[in-house]
């Protein structure tokens, strides 16, 4: 158990920061970006929308965990799935900073290949998504009715950013670190060893533990490194290199609840598929890519606590969690009095404030409606005023969601 807290408190700490910096810049997308920005970049079902998504989340330092809520703000702001694709499957395996570590710790051949790697990953991802996957009508309205939300600039986005965005995903996300921590505490150090010369074999074995186990793209090179050292080739270590930071479970949790199945079949499919192709070149071609810079760089900090910045953000970040759970629960439960023209009805297929948000406008449009109110987590809806069931449920199913009637 001791074990098991230490591995979940590193992990924690870990993501802390980069998830802090990513729910912050959602808030910003949302509130200051104009929408016109991503009509004309990344809405179109084309493949210069999803380029231009790969171009733009390779630089950025954001991790498997970091990259969801951006992803999820430029959802809500009309980005195409294809896009959306690109920009999640690109943006955690590198960034400007794992980038000069990557150079420093395994040399300029590795810190060529990443971030190319990424970026025809995250591009081949998208234009996948493209094809195979439909937008979903709803995310329009969804995001044109939170244009209502009122008070200053800064205010809107951090509560969006710290309070809406977390208590839509903040419950899939602490199960998934749970068990991330878990893995780590169960799988021994030398089991990916014992499989010696086996380049391929190697690689499965690496993505079969990396997949779902939390590891920031910069936390992942001196594993890589050091793992290299003791004989695993290059190419099964630039599947961690790419598989490791870009998906957890986490991760995988929460984009198939935001995204729905098939984009996250492909999302993951994609990633581990170019991850393998891109390890089995790099194995081919035979090159040195490795630099072995120092065994002592790459092995340090093995059973040190995290540094007194990353528990802060990690306290930060718990706080507001738990807040938003229990405001969470505390509306899913809570017992209102019901006034004699107020009714309340059951809504499926609501996951998100944004969900609230688009009900709650389609609702308010209905003529007799005084006021409505929606909860995703309770699934309901509570409208207030002389209107008829058959008005609401119009209403409601017009924009996508499952209308079942009085609670």
């Amino acid at each position: 158990m001791n074990d098991f807290f230490l591995s979940f408190l590193r992990v924690v700490c870990e993501m802390a920061p980069y998830l802090l910096l990513g729910f912050f810049i959602a808030g910003v997308l949302h509130v200051f970006v104009p929408q016109k920005f991503y009509s004309r970049y990344l809405s179109k079902q084309n493949k210069l929308s999803v380029l231009w998504a790969a171009l733009l989340g390779v630089p950025l330092p954001l991790c498997s965990c970091g990259v969801i809520p951006t992803a999820i703000g430029l959802r809500n702001e009309k980005a195409s799935k294809g896009a959306i694709a690109s920009f999640l499957i690109a943006t955690p395996q590198t960034g400007i900073d794992s980038i000069l570590a990557t150079f420093s710790l395994m040399g300029l051949g590795f810190a060529i290949v990443r971030p190319v790697a990424a970026l025809i990953t995250g591009i081949c991802g998208g234009l996948l998504v493209n094809r195979l996957v439909r937008d979903n009508d709803t995310t329009v309205d969804t995001a044109s009715a939170c244009e209502t939300v009122h008070g200053s600039k800064l205010w809107r986005v951090l509560r969006y950013a710290y309070y809406e965005m977390i208590r839509d995903i903040g419950g899939r996300l602490v199960v998934g670190l749970l068990v991330a921590a878990l893995i780590q505490v169960a799988v021994p150090d030398e089991f990916f060893l014992s499989f010696g010369h086996q380049p391929l074999l190697q690689m499965l074995v690496i993505l079969a533990i990396a997949v779902p186990m939390y590891i920031c793209s910069t936390g992942s090179i001196p594993v890589a490194a050091a793992l290299m050292m003791k004989g695993l080739s290059p190419g099964a270590a630039l599947v961690m290199l790419m598989a490791g930071p870009a998906v957890n479970l986490a991760s995988i949790l929460v984009v198939h609840k935001s995204m729905g199945r098939r984009f996250t079949s492909i999302y993951l499919l994609t990633i581990v598929g170019f991850a393998v192709i891109f390890g089995l070149l790099l194995n081919a071609t035979g090159w040195e890519f490795y630099s072995a810079a120092s065994a002592d760089a790459c092995c340090m900090g093995a059973s040190t606590l995290p540094s007194p910045f990353k528990l802060v953000c990690a306290t930060v970040l718990t706080l507001l969690i738990v807040y938003a759970l229990v405001m969470k629960l505390f509306d899913r439960f809570s017992k209102k009095t019901i006034d004699p023209d107020t009714a309340v009805y059951r809504v499926e297929d609501m996951h998100c404030s944004h969900c609230e948000a688009a009900v709650v406008r389609a609702v308010e449009n209905v003529p007799g409606v005084e006021s409505a109110k929606a909860s995703a987590s309770a699934k309901t809806l509570t409208v207030k005023g002389p209107v008829t069931e058959e008005a609401i449920r119009s209403a409601v199913e017009n924009i996508g969601y499952t209308f079942k009637g009085k609670a």
